[in-house]
C-alpha cells in the first residue's frame, strides 16, 4: 500500500514539472515546444492554423512573428478562438493555410490519421506544417515503467494514443523528426535516436510547391 501511494504520488509530480511527460501546466515551456517555435518560418502576413489554441500563447506568438493566425480549440480559453472538434472535420476551405501548428493535440483525437489528412488538405503547397507529441516510449518512460508508470498512467488521462517513432513515421511519413537529449541537463536537439531518446517528437512536414492537380489544371 505504501509502495502504490509513492508511486501514485510520483506519477502526479510527473505530471506537473517541466519535462514533456505530461505536459501538464508548464506545456508552454518544455524543450520540446522551443525546438518547434524554431522550426517555424517568417510569417510575412501569411495565414498560420493554430489547432488547440488553449490560452492563445502559441496564436499571439505566431501573431509577433508576421502571421495573421486563426486559433481553435474544443474548448477555447482565448478570447475570439473557434470551438472546433477536429475529430469531426476542419471548417475551412482546402489550401486555406501558410502554416499549421499543432503541438500537443493528436495524441487526444480518435483518429489522429484522419486528421493529419484534414491539416494537410487545409495547408496551402508549399506551407509548412509543426506538429509535436509525446514519445511514449522514450528511455525515461521505459525505466519508469518498470515501477509500474506506464505511460497512461504518467500522462493526461485525456491522452488517447501513446505514439512511438514507427507510430510516427506511419502518420507522418514525409515529417523530419526531430527531439532532443540529456533531458534535465544541457538540452540538445537531436534528429538521431530520437525515437530512444528524446521525450517528445517534433515534427515539420514541408509540402512541395505544386501538387499534381496543380499540374494538371496548368496543362
Amino acid at each position: 500500500m505504501i509502495a502504490d501511494r509513492l508511486i501514485g504520488g510520483l506519477a502526479a509530480l510527473l505530471k506537473k514539472i517541466p519535462l514533456d511527460l505530461g505536459q501538464g501546466t508548464v506545456a508552454e515551456h518544455t524543450e520540446g515546444k522551443q525546438i518547434a517555435l524554431r522550426l517555424v518560418p517568417p510569417g510575412d502576413g501569411r495565414a498560420a492554423l493554430d489547432v488547440g489554441c488553449r490560452e492563445g500563447h502559441q496564436s499571439r506568438w505566431l501573431t509577433s512573428r508576421g502571421y495573421v493566425v486563426t486559433s481553435i480549440d474544443l474548448e477555447p480559453s482565448m478570447p475570439g478562438a473557434m470551438t472546433v472538434n477536429v475529430d469531426l472535420g476542419l471548417p475551412f476551405a482546402d489550401a486555406s493555410f501558410d502554416l499549421i501548428w499543432c503541438s500537443e493535440v493528436i495524441e487526444h483525437l480518435k483518429d489522429p490519421a484522419f486528421a493529419m489528412a484534414e491539416l494537410r488538405r487545409v495547408t496551402r503547397p508549399g506551407g509548412t506544417l509543426v506538429l509535436t507529441t509525446p514519445n511514449s516510449y522514450a528511455w525515461l518512460f521505459r525505466a519508469l515503467s518498470v515501477f509500474g508508470l506506464t505511460p497512461s498512467r504518467i500522462q493526461r488521462k485525456d491522452h488517447l494514443h501513446f505514439f512511438d517513432h514507427a507510430d510516427i513515421m506511419r502518420l507522418c511519413p514525409d515529417a523530419k523528426v526531430y527531439g532532443y537529449f540529456p533531458y534535465l541537463l544541457v538540452k540538445k536537439t537531436i534528429n538521431q535516436g530520437v525515437g530512444a531518446l528524446s521525450p517528445t517528437f517534433v515534427m515539420l512536414i514541408e509540402l512541395p510547391q505544386s501538387t499534381a492537380t496543380d499540374a494538371k489544371s496548368a496543362r
